[in-house]
């Protein structure tokens, strides 16, 4: 009995730890036979701040049950993302979805969130503190949200190449300061 207990506590204190944000409400309309029925669309993006993040919508009568039902749908679509540092992208991508477009870039210690709108929310409750983000397409919230989802999902960490390759993190890593002093060798040339 005393270990149910704990797990019940368990689970409460990772509920607890989570960052939920609100990004849109959205009054729509169906016209029916009789005339419009008004119901109430959300946009919820929910992290613990430490490289996790989801996103979800929901639609219902009233605002507070829409966001509700926002948030239990980003709570099930949880993924991982990599963090350098635990503050900011291993390196830069660009995402699309539909027409949003958006480029993420890294940035160093200090710089801080530049980014508007959706993506911001995004990048709070992910956990980055220093990143450069760009909207190039459409400003629908949904797209601009999806376009960041799918470029945080297509970022590798060092961890994740060197899997790849069969090589160690050490290789990958020093690899890349090395090309990067070869190239400051040869512009003081």
């Amino acid at each position: 009995m005393a270990q149910s207990l704990e797990r019940h506590n368990n689970k409460a204190d990772k509920k607890e730890e989570l960052v939920e944000k609100l990004v849109f409400v959205n009054r729509v309309a169906k016209t029916v036979k009789g005339g419009r029925t008004m119901s109430f669309a959300a946009l919820v993006v929910v992290g613990d701040q430490k490289g996790r993040i989801g996103f979800g919508s929901g639609k219902a009568a009233e605002v507070p049950e829409a966001i509700v039902k926002a948030t239990n749908e980003a709570k099930k679509n949880m993924v991982r993302i990599p963090l350098r540092e635990g503050r900011t992208l291993h390196h830069d991508i660009a995402g699309r979805f539909g027409a949003g477009k958006v480029v993420l870039r890294t940035a160093p210690a200090g710089t801080g969130v530049i980014a508007g709108g959706p993506m911001r929310a995004v990048f709070e409750v992910l956990g980055v503190q220093d990143v450069v983000a760009k909207s190039l397409g459409s400003n629908n919230p949904y797209n601009m949200i999806k376009a960041t989802f799918a470029a945080l999902q297509a970022i590798n960490s060092p961890r994740m190449v060197a899997a790849k390759r069969g090589k160690k993190v050490g290789d990958i890593v020093s690899r890349r300061e090395n090309t990067s002093n070869v190239k400051m060798e040869k512009e003081e040339a």
